[in-house]
């Protein structure tokens, strides 16, 4: 039996000037000269494996280095092949990037590997504003006492967090849920299916946070509304922005288009359901 070691989930940042050499890895010059020893110095991928991979400024990437992802998201692996060495290891990570679209659009099949996307607006209202004034001054003037009181929230969401993810493997859908995903997908002329699989993922883990076992229409239209904005098609006088009520109401009104063509009827997967022949009301 192998051995297990529980480690802290890394989080990793990948700067903008980052060289291919840092990313993937490279020859331990140090040993290489000192011992006249071959042996391979991980880079970025590695450190990130299991964890999560930040890149502020994601659009501003050289283009080599963004292919580099693109291999290792799509086959879960980094391989080198370099100065005599040759080299593999795991390299899963979770993406995360931030940019400002002004500053340039980002390479499509790179921006198909996040999963979901949020688009950050500035705050409008006074008060709001004023509140986070006052609680920055508050952190910068006593950082412990602005923490101690923060903390039992900070608590409460990582114990809600804990008991979705022991609960997310439990939650059930039908297939009726998976046509009305594919469905929403293809009336906005999504291409690939990487769309569908994230939106039915986000969805049950949504049902989970909130203590559910099944998914709801109102579950994949928040999930839609994280995962559709960046991957549909943008034309000169189209506006990509939906909100999750136009997203919902989409969903029924395709729903409603199937039932009207004389489909037959939807029924909860028995794989999912475990033979249970509920339906979601």
């Amino acid at each position: 039996m192998l051995p297990v070691e529980l480690r802290t989930t890394p989080f990793v940042n990948l700067p903008v000037s980052a060289t291919e050499d840092r990313v993937v890895g490279t020859l331990d010059i140090e040993k290489a000269i000192q011992k006249g020893e071959r042996h391979f110095e991980p880079g970025v991928l590695a450190a990130a494996n299991r964890g999560l991979l930040y890149i502020d400024e994601v659009n501003l990437l050289d283009d080599h280095v963004v292919d580099l992802l693109l291999d290792s998201a799509a086959m879960g692996m980094n391989i080198v092949e370099r100065e005599g060495i040759s080299f593999a290891h795991p390299a899963r990570f979770i993406l995360v990037g931030t940019m400002n679209p002004e500053e340039g659009d980002l390479r499509p099949q790179l921006l198909d590997r996040f999963a979901l996307s949020v688009e950050i607006h500035g705050i409008r209202d006074a008060r709001e504003r004023v509140l986070i004034m006052e609680r920055n001054l508050a952190y910068e003037s006593a950082a412990d006492d602005f923490r101690h009181e923060w903390i039992p929230k900070e608590q409460e969401l990582s114990h809600q967090i804990e008991k979705a993810r022991t609960l997310v493997d439990q939650v059930e859908y039908s297939r009726r849920d998976l046509l009305s995903i594919a469905a929403l997908s293809a009336s906005l002329n999504v291409d690939g299916h990487r769309a569908d699989l994230v939106i039915l993922k986000a969805a049950r883990a949504h049902a989970a946070f909130e203590g559910r076992k099944s998914i709801t229409d109102r579950d994949i239209a928040l999930a839609a509304e994280l995962a559709l904005p960046h991957r549909i098609k943008r034309g000169p006088f189209y506006q990509a922005e939906m909100s999750m009520e136009d997203l919902q109401e989409r969903i029924e009104q395709l729903q409603g288009a199937s039932s009207s063509t004389g489909e037959p009827e939807m029924v909860p997967d028995e794989r999912r359901t475990e033979g249970s022949e509920k339906k979601k009301r």
